[in-house]
């Protein structure tokens, strides 16, 4: 049986630092992040995904957290084809940003290459201190199965070839069916990445089937979204409104173990960012797999 660790998808949504989780004098940047890892074992960088990480904090996040402590770091969003703000990048790469996509002619100028090279030195540091979990590749709702697609899979393979990498898809067609789903899990098995498991209300035309593959023997991951038929609309507390239930939570508990059993690690982090409910979520799923952080910090040493 894999180990399986529980968290969350931030340890700094505001709104989690307003719902009073964080105890007075804990609440600056190095207290926030030192009593969550007291909690729980892994934890999502989302912050990356809306701007180039640092090194910096790589190496403080290292610090600051105990042996056995995973992040997994969230793919900045102009690497997997999401839309970017020209403040998001660097000052320096602002005008060529700007010119590309304005569509100029020959204005790339090796502007990937760049910002994958600044990403990849930024996040060297977690993985360095044994602290990287995975870097997460979450596709936009566009990004549909076809052959452009595969292709552009397979680059951000090669260019992190010999990193922990997951893919979470946001088309369900990547999981509808089951001749499309045995397709999918082939390619993410050919490439070598993790698959990600999402939990999200069934009701929509967007919906993700909550299927569990496992097609990296080394890391399987789940993420649990919320179930708010609010999903792809409204802002970000409306989308992620949810607090789940044990019975919900009860549906993905054979599921889990049932990856741990085919994957060394399984990630299971919580997404329903408002106010406490990710991370209330988390200590209810602890509790349902049987687990105590202490548990499995003696298990680690």
């Amino acid at each position: 049986m894999g180990e399986i660790l529980v968290g969350t998808c931030s340890w700094t949504d505001r709104a989690l630092v307003r719902s009073g989780w964080y105890p007075v004098g804990r609440r600056d940047a190095e207290g926030r992040l030192q009593h969550y890892a007291e909690q729980f074992p892994v934890v999502e960088v989302d912050s990356t995904y809306y701007g180039l990480p640092s090194e910096r904090n790589s190496r403080l996040w290292a610090e600051r957290t105990p042996d056995g402590f995973r992040f997994d770091v969230k793919a900045f969003s102009l690497l997997t084809g999401h839309p970017t703000r020209p403040a998001a990048l660097p000052d320096d790469l602002r005008p060529v940003f700007v010119r590309r996509r304005g569509g100029e002619a020959g204005a790339d100028n090796g502007l990937l290459d760049d910002v994958w090279r600044r990403f990849s030195a930024a996040v060297e540091p977690l993985r360095a201190a044994g602290r990287l979990g995975a870097l997460l590749f979450q596709f936009p709702p566009w990004f549909a199965p076809g052959v452009r697609a595969e292709e552009f899979l397979t680059r951000c393979r090669e260019r992190t070839e010999g990193w922990p990498v997951a893919v979470e898809f946001r088309h369900p067609e990547w999981w509808r069916g089951e001749g499309r789903q045995a397709d999918t899990a082939a390619l993410l098995r050919e490439l070598g990445v993790a698959a990600v498991a999402v939990d999200m209300a069934q009701a929509l035309s967007a919906s993700i089937p909550p299927v569990a593959p496992v097609t990296d023997g080394r890391l399987a991951v789940v993420r649990l979204h919320g179930r708010n038929a609010a999903w792809g609309t409204g802002s970000k507390e409306e989308r992620f409104r949810h607090r789940y239930g044990e019975e919900e939570l009860r549906e993905w508990v054979p599921r889990v173990r049932e990856m741990a059993e085919r994957a060394d690690v399984v990630h299971v982090l919580f997404n329903n960012c408002c106010g406490d409910a990710a991370v209330r979520a988390a200590e209810s799923m602890r509790g349902l797999l049987g687990q105590t952080y202490q548990e499995e910090g003696e298990g680690a040493e």
